[in-house]
């Protein structure tokens, strides 16, 4: 394509330089190819004319371009929408004049709404005029005078006795008149390249006066009222955005207020990729309480440059590595020393690691910072903070397989803490309708989204979808809802109307409920779609039962468990008489067991292959069902089952030697020699389950495995076909509750993603990489030897055979389990990388975190900007060289 010479020219202009010269701007270059689409040489030509941030009227623009003045009027307004040049109404009369670049001049094209989806080379353009030039300002300017500038959310620095004027963003508002509010044009490009992080364009940032102005004209915002900019403002820092302004007006001036995320955003990435944090920081740095901070991993989540990280604060025995910082304050900074993936490699933990429990929980809850919440009798705020990441934890609270448990560091002192019971008590206080917590909705997207599958999975995938403002359909092909909640676990560990209890915050959510209604054979996914329903969560769980491949094994008289259990919470099971035998080893063979007890069986024996330690049952569960009279037979394994006329009469058993594989994957070895038969009038089989698709993804490109479970990518949930995520069971076999509502969440987050233009799977997305501390590094002198609390049985229940008689904790024994909590965790900030946006400080509960005045820089106009750059640079290279020669030394 031939090169556009005056825009060219005029491409040199901006950057102060001229065709041709030594570091001239190129074709090449985005400066050149930003303005290429949509700029005419006859529209440069008047740009040309124009002076930086001088205004200037048609007539006087006409009499230097040697055009009519109608043409000259023609071409500036042309310049305008393009985004080139400003317009302004100055007594009665439209005046022009251009900015910088950034922040500038590629913003106001990028927002130009119809240009930017028309050529995509105008979104490519500003992305990389960053990458392009960022390397050459690294360490060029001191903190505060960089581009842009973080401006620390008000709240955070309330009652900072240093603070100024221009660090409080109600000083912006209020000083202006006319206010304006825009997508964010650095969302808009990764949206155009579909780079988007998942935080949306739409409404974000707020232009003030001749900003303001220009972009009502142009049609690039609309007009709102300083009371609205004040709403936006409070919305982003609720939904965790922080602010920046254009920082070349002067000081305590500026045009612009963004919200920002430290995904997507252009002047951040400056921070995050290159290390040049001055660009764009604050005056200000977080600084952390240790003794005060619970780890609960709010601020990690939420710190736009990867800042905070959750760490340690136990004594150790080996002091922990300290990690070398090299800044490019003082240090030659080549791309060896940039981060280039940032988007992608965010970190939770630092490298020695965090709280084991929060660790080891797939859903990774804050569960020493609930702990806290409850020690001190915030109830409601430790339920808000559980349901961030589970919203169901009455039920958890009961059925839980208490992995973090079994990873807390107070069990190396004596007993673990009662984590599930703690949990219990906090959500117990929501039963309740008048104490229910409904969590607010942030957004109203309003799109429709179908969830197949009312199991914890689906649910958890519709609760946060929900959350987000999406209109979800749950489509369940059972009567009733909860999946395996409600029909796999009997009433005696989960009584239903603890989960009807918490289905029921669902529904006040807005979602809505399809039961009896199997898809695939009732409606298919293509209908839905026809209905328009934009994705689709399959989590349909593994209901159904798995045979043994042995002799016998048809007979009348064996049943599957998971169908058996099914049938006795539906009050649908045959009374059961004379012996049981249960075969199998996990929890759903404790219930299936405990069942058989309260239906008529005289004896119940559970065999099966492994030893007691090897059983994949908790031995909680395993002495609850001996207490009850059931035999646990070990190390036994099925050869036949025996029948007479084809009724079950007793089944032959090998004896099992447990052995385990290099990956440490359970292989059974038989004696042959050595067997036993047992007589059976029953046999009920819980060697586990199957999934059922029936005609679900029948005429779709969804792929299963050969077991069943549906193929999809283990980061996203993403299948074969782009609009069908899956999660819980269906894909990975059967696992525990929380498991499945961990992945429901991230499906949620995957179906946001995807239903929204431009967005990313993967960009800006928390990876949920956790590690535990060294607990074999941890200095344990000196600490108490308190019981771990246990919860009584209720007495009253106890006539009900199908009651769970386990009471909860009472609310002085939840404050004496909560003193226990050895408190391991504690954030971390590098406050090189940290911004000062306060963002931290507005999601901590125990005020940890504050914002400190690190810094006492202003803004500089761009006019004035030279010479502290270059003093700037004059000081950094004499740094170099000192740090140079110390090294050579030492």
């Amino acid at each position: 394509m031939a090169t556009k010479q005056k825009v060219l020219e005029f491409a040199n202009k901006v950057s102060g330089k001229k065709v041709g010269a030594k570091g001239s701007i190129t074709v090449d270059d985005a400066r050149y190819r930003i303005l290429e689409p949509v700029v005419t040489d006859e529209m440069a030509e008047v740009a040309l004319v124009m002076e930086f941030r001088k205004p200037q009227n048609a007539e006087q623009l006409a009499l230097k371009c040697n055009k009519s003045l109608e043409r000259t009027k023609e071409l500036c307004w042309d310049l305008a929408m393009a985004g080139v040049c400003f317009i302004n109404e100055r007594d009665g009369v439209d005046v022009y004049w251009y900015d910088t670049w950034v922040p500038g001049i590629m913003e106001m094209m990028v927002n130009n709404k119809e240009n930017v989806v028309k050529y995509p080379q105008i979104a490519e353009a500003f992305e990389a005029y960053g990458r392009e030039n960022g390397p050459r300002s690294v360490g060029s300017f001191p903190p505060g005078t960089g581009l842009m500038r973080v401006i620390p959310i008000e709240m955070a620095i309330d009652g900072e006795t240093r603070k100024a004027s221009y660090e409080e963003i109600s000083k912006y508002l209020n000083d202006s008149h006319m206010f304006s509010v825009s997508d964010c044009s650095c969302r808009t490009s990764r949206k155009i390249m579909g780079e988007g992080c998942g935080h949306l364009a739409e409404d974000m940032c707020i232009q003030l006066d001749h900003a303001a102005e220009y972009y009502i004209r142009t049609g690039r915002g609309r007009q709102i009222t300083r009371e609205e900019a004040f709403e936006i403002i409070r919305k982003a820092e609720e939904n965790g955005l922080m602010h920046q302004i254009p920082n070349l007006d002067g000081s305590g001036k500026t045009h612009a207020i963004c919200n920002c995320c430290g995904c997507s955003c252009l002047a951040l990435r400056t921070a995050e990729m290159f290390k040049n944090v001055d660009m764009s920081r604050s005056n200000y740095q977080a600084k952390v309480d240790s003794e005060k901070c619970v780890a609960c991993g709010e601020c990690v989540e939420n710190c736009p440059t990867n800042a905070a990280q959750l760490g340690q604060k136990l004594c150790t025995k080996n002091p922990l590595p300290e990690k070398k910082v090299e800044t490019p304050r003082d240090t030659e900074w080549g791309p060896e020393k940039w981060n280039a993936d940032y988007r992608i490699n965010r970190k939770n933990v630092v490298d020695t690691g965090t709280s084991p429990c929060k660790t080891e929980c797939p859903a990774h809850i804050a569960i020493q910072g609930y702990i806290k919440l409850a020690s001190q009798g915030r109830y409601r705020e430790a339920l808000e903070l559980i349901k961030h990441e589970n919203p169901f934890p009455a039920v958890c609270g009961r059925i839980c397989p208490r992995k973090c448990e079994s990873a807390c560091t107070r069990g190396d002192i004596d007993d673990a803490i009662a984590i599930d019971e703690i949990k219990k008590f906090i959500a117990d206080q929501e039963l309740k309708s008048e104490n229910r917590f409904v969590p607010r909705q942030k957004h109203e997207y309003g799109k429709k989204i179908a969830v197949v599958g009312g199991g914890p999975a689906g649910l958890s995938c519709a609760f946060f979808l929900a959350i987000d403002g999406y209109a979800v359909t749950v489509f369940e092909k059972q009567e009733v809802l909860g999946g395996m909640l409600t029909l796999g676990i009997p009433n005696f560990r989960l009584e239903k109307d603890v989960v009807n209890a918490e289905i029921e915050t669902l529904r006040e959510l807005g979602v809505t409920f399809k039961t009896g209604v199997e898809v695939g054979k009732d409606i298919t996914i293509k209908e839905l779609r026809e209905q328009g329903y934009k994705a689709f969560y399959l989590a349909i769980g593994a209901q159904g039962g798995r045979g043994l491949g042995i002799e016998g094994e048809d007979a009348s008289g064996v049943i599957a468990g998971v169908d058996f259990v099914r049938n006795v919470n539906l009050g649908k099971a045959e009374v059961l008489h004379g012996k049981v035998v249960v075969i199998g080893g996990g929890n759903v063979a404790i219930d299936v067991a405990r069942n058989a007890t309260r239906v008529g069986a005289e004896t119940v024996g559970l065999y099966c292959l492994e030893n007691r330690t090897e059983m994949p049952a908790l031995e909680e569960e395993c002495l609850e069902a001996e207490e009850e009279g059931i035999v646990i037979n070990n190390s036994w394994g099925p050869k036949r089952i025996l029948t007479e006329n084809g009724k079950v009469v007793g089944v032959e058993f090998k004896r099992c030697k447990s052995v385990f594989d290099n990956d440490h994957r359970f292989s059974p070895m038989y004696d042959e020699n050595e067997t036993i038969i047992v007589d059976a009038d029953y046999v009920l089989l819980s060697v586990g389950q199957s999934i059922e698709w029936g005609e679900l993804v029948a005429g779709t490109n969804v792929k299963l495995n050969p077991n069943k479970t549906i193929q999809a990518d283990p980061f996203t949930y993403q299948t074969a076909e782009p609009d069908i995520f899956a999660g819980g069971d269906s894909f990975t076999g059967p696992r525990f509750a929380i498991d499945a509502i961990a992945a429901g969440k991230q499906g949620a987050i995957s179906i946001h993603r995807f239903v929204q233009p431009g967005q990313s799977l993967v960009f800006g997305r928390d990876r949920r990489a956790y590690q535990s501390l060294d607990k074999g590094n941890i200095d344990f002198g000196g600490y108490d030897r308190m019981p771990r609390q246990k919860a009584e049985h209720d007495h009253s229940k106890e006539k009900d055979v199908f009651a769970d008689v386990r009471a909860t904790f009472t609310e002085e024994q939840m404050k004496k389990e909560t003193e226990r909590c050895l408190g391991c965790g504690a954030t971390v900030i590098d406050e090189f990388m940290c911004v000062g946006c306060g963002q931290c400080t507005t999601k901590c509960k125990f005020d940890a975190i504050k914002l400190v005045r690190a810094y006492d820089k202003e803004g500089v106009s761009y006019e004035d900007l030279k010479p502290v750059v270059v003093k700037t640079v004059i000081k950094r290279k004499a740094k170099i060289a000192v740090k140079k020669i110390k090294d050579k030394f030492n």
